[in-house]
């Protein structure tokens, strides 16, 4: 017996479910799939009720109690720039400045931060960063797994809701998150990688920079590797 007359909205999950079957045997076979809009990405990661933005998707956050690090933390931070931002930034975690304000980078990392993205001749408007988890682990230790296992699925749908063309992975921490604990930073740095089918550049935490000031040569490299990619022009040094 057939199913008979769907309803629009069943119309609509049927074909959408069509869609990501279409998707996964794409993958499963290395064949490249369309880029999707926040929309569409919305109903295949789950349906309709999924936040359609980046407000959206804070209200859904809401008071998050989803890990432990909700007990020692003062203030979430979310994230914060352009909702279609070319170029996200992705650190660890806030700090205890970040953890004070609800802004992500605004210590003296942060302020280093700000000059790599000025230096690029963008703002802090015009691009997006964030974090791996949102809540600042105590004293500044790296987040356990467990914590970002419940944190890295709200950064994927920043990034869904974003559709930046580049990812730049800021730091071990941040790297390994999203490429694996095989990761090593100071020998793959610097090298394109891919998360979530969106180019990524790892390049070393602005920390590591105020400690080992000898390695921002490389990072500003990494940093005209990123240019390149975006088509902005790219002075030579000196």
């Amino acid at each position: 017996m057939g199913k008979g007359i769907l309803t629009v909205e069943e119309e609509v999950k049927e074909i959408m479910g069509q869609l990501k079957n279409h998707m996964s045997l794409n993958r499963s076979m290395g064949l490249e799939s369309p880029r999707l809009s926040p929309q569409a990405r919305a109903y295949l990661d789950g349906g309709p009720s999924q936040p359609i933005s980046l407000e959206d998707l804070r209200e859904d956050i809401g008071d998050c109690r989803r890990c432990k690090l909700y007990q020692d933390r003062t203030t979430l931070v979310f994230g914060e720039g352009s909702s279609k931002a070319r170029l996200v930034f992705v650190g660890e975690g806030p700090g205890r400045e970040e953890d004070q304000v609800g802004r992500p980078f605004v210590g003296e990392a942060g302020r280093l931060l700000t000059k790599i993205i000025e230096a690029m001749g963008l703002s802090r408007e015009s691009v997006y960063i964030c974090n791996v988890v949102k809540c600042r682990p105590p004293k500044n230790r790296d987040p356990e797994g467990d914590e970002i296992e419940s944190c890295l699925p709200f950064l994927k749908r920043q990034l869904n809701l974003i559709q930046p063309d580049v990812i730049c992975a800021l730091g071990r921490v941040a790297a390994q998150a999203l490429l694996g604990k095989e990761f090593r930073i100071t020998r793959e740095r610097g090298k394109w990688q891919s998360f979530m089918d969106i180019p990524m550049m790892p390049t070393f935490h602005p920390a590591y920079l105020l400690r080992n000031p000898s390695a921002k040569r490389e990072v500003w490299e990494d940093i005209q590797e990123i240019m390149r990619h975006l088509g902005m022009e790219v002075k030579r040094d000196g």
